[in-house]
């Protein structure tokens, strides 16, 4: 009887990126993500050797209550030809229906998220393919200096999340596609900046070549950034009524 082993192969990333989030009113928000990767190799450890993966996503946001938030999503993805992980040049549409349930809680706030994704990926053969991939998300985060955060803030965050897809040519055909599981914090400079670190590990099955990834995820975000640029731009002192 034959028995074949499926070789498991380890990296480290570099997930880097910068988040535009934009208040329209009350209900409505926008948001713009720009994204950079990085991966290390077989042959070299540094987890910046290669860019891996360049990327832009809009969003659109509607808050039906304080505990619903649900959003979509178009993105493109540039997936570079790294052949050295075993990835081929894959450029890649992206759209995406998403909820968002809260339970707040008085000093933290847990959360569950729900995605669908339709993806266009072209292949190794250059046709393009439509993947289908559903995600579901647990986030815990905790202000670690204040009941609440705000502005001078810490704050903890650990998540973990599995991915499941249709099976093609271009993502393999296992139904299982990812565990993804995050912990880290955020630091707020102010109510409408903050800054995220976290460590991800990622557990990807395929077909060929199991993958372990393990990320240094980097995130910036900016809300209302023109809007607030523009306050400071065109603020002027008040002047003293009592000045001579």
């Amino acid at each position: 009887m034959r028995i074949g082993y499926c070789q498991t192969k380890t990296y480290g990333q570099s997930w880097n990126e910068i988040q535009f989030n934009n208040t329209i009113n009350e209900k409505w928000s926008t948001e713009l993500d720009l994204a950079n990767s990085y991966s290390s190799t077989e042959s070299s450890s540094n987890i910046f050797q290669n860019n891996i993966q360049r990327s832009f996503r809009g969003w659109g946001h509607y808050y039906l209550s304080p505990r619903w938030k649900l959003s979509t999503f178009l993105a493109y993805y540039d997936n570079k030809d790294v052949p050295e992980i075993g990835q081929f040049k894959s450029p890649e549409w992206r759209f995406a229906l998403q909820g968002i349930y809260y339970f707040h809680k008085t000093g933290y706030t847990l959360s569950t998220r729900a995605r669908i994704e339709l993806r266009h990926m072209r292949n190794g053969d250059d046709d393009y393919e439509n993947v289908l991939r559903y995600r579901q998300q647990i986030k815990y985060i905790k202000p670690l200096n204040s009941k609440i955060l705000r502005e001078g803030v810490f704050y903890a965050i650990a998540s973990d999340e599995i991915f499941f897809k249709s099976g093609t040519k271009v993502t393999g055909l296992s139904f299982f596609d990812r565990n993804r599981f995050n912990l880290g914090g955020g630091y707020l400079f102010t109510d409408d900046i903050q800054l995220e670190l976290t460590y991800a590990n990622e557990y990807l099955p395929r077909d060929n070549e199991n993958q372990i990834v393990n990320a240094a995820a980097l995130t910036l975000t900016f809300n209302n950034l023109l809007e607030n640029l523009n306050k400071k731009i065109h603020h002027k002192p008040e002047s003293n009524a009592n000045e001579d």
